[in-house]
């Protein structure tokens, strides 16, 4: 196995190489990164060589599983690249940039006959496939609000850009730090094809991008998911997936059934790696997060992405986070809840600084964008 953007989140991909390594179920042959990186404690990976090129890498140790780990456009160069050269590949998530873009690396999957699972780890949690399982009935309503500081837009070069060197960037709070929710509630949605996106994004900074966005997709069934989200609130909200009655609290796997008084913790996740061994193994283990699972969450992430720029919350709503380097908008948890939990978007519920929404309507392989209005 091999590892490529070693760096930065790349430090939990070594881990997991390291405690399947000390196993004896793998053998790591190669990190790749542009920048040096320092080993960890918990993922020495002693003796493993180390380039700055990724092509150096696949030529020279010749990894059978590469987990690429880089930033999101970056993805579909490397990702050919690793397929061409016969390896099998867990993705990290956003998997690509746009539908065209999935299309491209899908047709590479069929040409050389390779594995791609993306890494969406959170769809190997037994709390969702119990919910899935209930199968209970209601609209989707996902919220979240999270903090992050000025500085966590200085992480990367292109953290909180709409473009690097021309080419756009997936970030923004609901396909970047949120992508797991919105990937989870297209999964519980089991088939849902959208037809129409409505969009309102919404800065508390000096970014290019959204730290607040509120999405409401309605299906070709008129079957709907809402999801308010944001990264500018003092009150943590860790996140949660309502259907109906029914609750999940994604990132802790709690879940409260319909009929059930409290929540509960399901233990119990796949790691998406260990699948992809299983799965090379033995086919009749399923991929949990094969590429083709992704496609309506790429063509959504697509349309967001292209939306026009986020507007800027007033500032009379600002306040300093008492930790510092950075701001909060006051009652942004208790918006977000109101939003899932309703299915009614800022601006139709009497949000005094809420924008129109941007509307899309969308298609089964991708957005249509020529159609694209904003009103």
């Amino acid at each position: 196995m091999a590892l490529i953007g070693a760096g930065g989140h790349g430090l939990w991909h070594r881990r997991t190489l390291q405690r399947l390594s000390d196993q004896g179920r793998i053998e790591v042959v190669g990190l790749c990164d542009r920048q040096p990186v320092e080993p960890h404690p918990d993922a020495p990976l002693t003796g493993v060589a180390f380039y700055t090129d990724h092509t150096e890498l696949l030529r020279t140790a010749r990894p059978e599983v590469v987990i690429i780990c880089t930033p999101p456009h970056t993805h579909l160069r490397i990702a050919l690249d690793v397929l061409g050269s016969g390896a099998d590949l867990l993705l990290e998530k956003p998997p690509v940039m746009s539908s065209a873009e999935h299309d491209s690396l899908a047709e590479a999957v069929a040409a050389t006959g390779r594995l791609v699972q993306v890494g969406f780890q959170a769809l190997g949690s037994a709390a969702l496939a119990e919910l899935r399982a209930a199968a209970p009935a209601g609209p989707i309503g996902v919220s979240g609000a999270w903090w992050r500081p000025d500085s966590y837009y200085l992480r990367a070069p292109w953290a909180g850009r709409r473009a690097v060197a021309g080419r756009p960037v997936l970030d923004g709070a609901l396909v970047n730090p949120f992508a797991h929710a919105l990937m989870q509630s297209l999964v519980i949605a089991d088939g849902f094809q959208p037809a129409l996106m409505e969009l309102e994004r919404y800065r508390s900074r000096a970014i290019e991008t959204d730290d607040t966005t509120f999405l409401r997709l309605t299906g070709e069934d008129g079957q709907r998911i809402t999801a308010a989200v944001t990264l500018a609130s003092e009150v943590f909200i860790r996140g949660e997936i309502q259907v109906g009655e029914a609750v999940l609290e994604y990132p802790t796997d709690r879940l409260r059934l319909p009929g059930e008084a409290e929540a509960r913790e399901v233990p119990g996740r796949v790691g998406l790696l260990e699948n992809l061994l299983d799965h090379r193994r033995d086919s009749g283990v399923p991929l949990i997060a094969p590429l083709e699972r992704t496609r309506t969450f790429t063509a959504v992430a697509e349309a967001i992405v292209a939306a026009p720029p986020p507007a800027a919350i007033p500032q009379n709503l600002l306040r300093p986070h008492p930790d510092g380097d950075g701001y909060v908008v006051a009652g942004i948890d208790e918006l977000v809840q109101r939003v899932a939990s309703t299915g009614r978007l800022p601006s139709e519920i009497g949000t005094a600084w809420a924008e129109q929404p941007h509307r899309v309507p969308l298609r089964k392989k991708g957005v249509t964008h020529a159609q694209a209005q904003h009103r």
